[in-house]
């Protein structure tokens, strides 16, 4: 084999690296050898006009990009929401994830590390099109007897992991997901038209009569804050707190498990799990079900006597499918009156929220449900704020500006997970510390407040194939509200602070029918 062998090895080898990326992206074991490289190579060299042939290595370059930032997003998606991609639900999280992007770096940094993502995929594109290129003065002639045998490894594909087509694959599986999914959208859509029975409509719940209902979702509340001891020791003192504070108001808690349908991220597809009984998995269930009028609690506590208010700090924007939840009242960020600082992603910290929401509740006559989506435990946990001992000195917020500007840089904090992993226990005992204060404070007998997460945290804070749990706790001034999630019927609750460990959580989508059960009809 001559020196032009030799060139053709090089890069085909190169080539073949660089088409077996998208097998990161795949199950099982990645192959060494991708039958893509030598279909290329044999087009290029088929095409004997230079013009020719450079336009499609053109177009082939441009395709590979597009290839290499789909596995990109793929590693993205499965680090911040524990799944691979799935283009079909991709497109319509666009939005959130710049939003997400531009609110924890700044736009100037949210820009620059879109331009250096944009530069390594030219880059790569580039590589990609210069190898075509070399090959394209080399015929497959060039290698001679090596040639046969690596077509005969090739051909060897059929019986060993070692050769695939992992490009191929990686688009076929996309094409999958999209049919499957669209299908699965369809099949759900046209089960919520046609299931009959009491949680298709609303269902009042009469023991819960003259009773305020406070659902309070703490953001990235998992299972993984009291399994794993890289977070049992920080979060426990934090449950301590809560627990002890409980205790001195008289009030009783029990503590068990759910399974979220989600991890990382899309906080809205737990929070109607729970609302509707139905198990929201994906954006497209979410929009379907909102958009088919499918009863939730919401309207089974109208239909009890109740007035439903959501308070949702993190929205700034307009939501046009709030409306959808048909609650009576909507608290957006503006509406919560806060008049002190940000902090990075976290418009307000949880105590303010919570303290702004006992207003709300003081200003209403009758009972009142209330969904509560607290934000101080979202990524990038970055400052921590002390729990204020004095709740009367929280007024519109403006005591929280001593603080303004405190702790590091997100950016400067992200480099290091170990420190990530510290701050998030930290952020999550403050979450409970706060709320354990708001029910030692304000939680009286005519009322049953139920503090769970929405998801795990990202795979980077639990490990690869974590429990998708979350912890749920039950409180109440009125033992009698608390004994039925005792019963046996959701499993792993019991009295205290903590679950039973030994016990999988049943799922998000049963705590409707569980409420409908036990506080139904009488």
């Amino acid at each position: 084999m001559g020196r032009g062998g030799l060139v053709i090895l090089v890069w085909l080898l190169i080539l073949n690296g660089l088409f077996l990326l998208p097998a990161l992206a795949l199950p099982g074991d990645n192959p060494w050898f991708s039958l893509e490289a030598l279909v290329v190579w044999a087009v290029i060299c088929g095409l004997r006009v230079p013009q020719q042939r450079y336009r499609v290595a053109q177009v082939l370059a441009v395709l590979y990009g597009l290839l290499v930032l789909l596995v990109l997003a793929d590693a993205l998606v499965r680090e911040s929401l524990g799944r691979g991609l799935n283009l079909y639900l991709e497109f319509g999280l666009l939005d959130a994830a710049w939003n997400l992007l531009d609110t924890n770096l700044g736009g100037v940094l949210a820009v620059l590390a879109l331009g250096a993502l944009a530069a390594v995929l030219v880059g790569i594109g580039w590589l990609f099109h210069y190898g075509l290129d070399r090959l394209g003065h080399h015929s497959p002639a060039h290698l001679g007897k090596p040639l046969w045998l690596m077509s005969g490894l090739f051909l060897a594909g059929a019986v060993t992991p070692w050769i695939g087509s992992p490009a191929l694959a990686f688009v076929a599986n996309q094409a999958s997901l999209i049919t499957h999914t669209h299908q699965t959208t369809r099949n759900f859509a046209a089960e919520l038209n046609t299931r009959p029975g009491r949680q298709s409509q609303p269902t009042p719940l009469p023991k819960l009569a003259q009773t305020d209902v406070i659902l309070g979702f703490i953001e990235s509340y998992g299972v993984s804050t009291i399994t794993d001891e890289r977070y049992r020791s920080t979060v426990s003192r934090g449950l301590e707190a809560m627990g002890r504070s409980l205790d001195a108001a008289g009030l009783t808690v029990a503590t068990g498990r759910l399974q979220s349908p989600i991890q990382g991220g899309q906080s809205w597809l737990g929070h109607l799990s729970v609302l509707s009984g139905q198990w929201i998995h994906n954006q497209l269930a979410y929009e379907t079900l909102l958009s088919s009028g499918y009863a939730t609690l919401i309207d089974d506590f109208r239909s009890t006597g109740h007035s439903t208010v959501a308070v949702m700090p993190a929205i700034t924007q307009a939501w046009p499918e709030g409306r959808l939840f048909r609650y009576d009242r909507i608290y957006d960020h503006d509406d919560l009156d806060y008049q002190g600082p940000p902090f990075n992603w976290v418009t307000m910290p949880d105590q303010y929220t919570w303290h702004r929401f006992q207003a709300i509740r003081e200003a209403h006559q009758g009972p009142l449900f209330a969904e509560l989506a607290l934000i101080s435990s979202h990524a990038p946990w970055v400052p921590i704020l002390p729990v204020l001992e004095d709740w009367q000195s929280i007024g519109n917020g403006e005591v929280f500006r001593r603080w303004e500007g405190a702790g590091e840089a997100p950016v400067s904090l992200w480099r290091d997970p170990d420190r990530v992993r510290q701050h998030y226990g930290q952020a999550i005992a403050y979450a409970l510390e706060v709320a354990g204060g708001f029910a030692t404070h304000y939680l009286k007998q005519d009322a049953l407040m139920v503090i769970l997460g929405d998801h795990q945290p990202a795979p980077l804070i639990t490990g690869e194939d974590a429990s998708r749990d979350v912890l749920v706790h039950v409180i109440s001034a009125n033992p009698s509200l608390v004994e039925p999630f005792l019963s046996g019927e959701l499993p792993g609750f019991q009295p205290g602070i903590r679950p039973d460990p030994e016990t999988a959580g049943a799922t998000m989508s049963r705590f409707r029918p569980f409420l409908h059960r036990h506080f139904g009809e009488l």
